[in-house]
């Protein structure tokens, strides 16, 4: 049985969600995008994205399949654009069959694996996040660092030969759960508050993301936050 809850804030500084979710048991497929761009704005390519992704795994793709397909669409719509700056966005997806689960992503929002302690399962494509895995930063420094929005890969904005797709997966297990969020609530949600939420058999997949959106803003909500908690039953 799969349990999941889900949700988007705008937060306290934004005028505008670019932002973007999907949750669905039944194709097993979960995901969350946070789209930039110029004129058009981010929700439109994360909006797309969403919406390639859908299309993709339904009629059979493989998830990698699906995000490089809605990379190919996104990119040929911005060029169609005569706004000069190029939409783009990050995407986080879970696919969940009977057996197994897959888990790609592109950009800074995140996908975390629960199992009795919450650990990163994705890496963020982030010129921080390449000082660091190179040495030349202390992850300590990282999540304070002035740079730390700066992405390194991004949907519309990395050309195909040259984006990088974060895979992994495992065998599907009861008591697993994933989160996958936007770099709005991993900003202002400490990984130590995410596992005590996360954590709690006494509330529901659904009231788990509602204190997390509740706990990214009372932490100041300078972005769009959204995330998506999914459950293994």
């Amino acid at each position: 049985m799969i349990e999941f809850g889900h949700g988007t804030h705008v937060g306290m500084r934004r005028t505008r969600n670019e932002d973007t979710y999907y949750a669905d048991a039944s194709l097993g497929l979960f995901l969350v995008a946070d789209g930039m761009g110029g004129h058009e704005h981010g929700e439109v390519a994360s909006a797309l994205v969403r919406d390639v992704m859908v299309e993709r795994v339904t009629g059979g793709s493989s998830l990698n399949e699906a995000v490089f397909e809605a990379a190919k669409q996104l990119a040929e719509r911005s060029h169609e654009s005569t706004d000069p700056y190029p939409m783009g966005t990050t995407i986080a997806a879970v696919r969940l069959n009977e057996w197994e689960y897959e888990a790609a992503w592109v950009g800074d929002s995140r996908i975390y694996l629960y199992n009795q302690k919450l650990r990163q399962l994705s890496h963020d494509h982030s010129l921080v996040q390449a000082l660091v895995e190179a040495g030349r930063l202390d992850p300590a420094r990282a999540a304070r660092h002035p740079q730390r929005n700066v992405l390194t890969q991004a949907l519309g904005v990395t050309g195909a030969d040259h984006l990088h797709l974060g895979m992994a997966g495992g065998k599907r297990e009861q008591g697993l759960s994933f989160l996958i969020c936007s770099d709005g609530l991993s900003e202002n949600v400490s990984d130590t508050s995410m596992a005590r939420i996360v954590s709690r058999t006494d509330l529901s997949a659904q009231e788990c993301v509602d204190h997390l959106l509740l706990d990214a803003l009372d932490h100041g909500g300078d972005d769009n936050i959204t995330t998506v908690l999914v459950r293994l039953r």
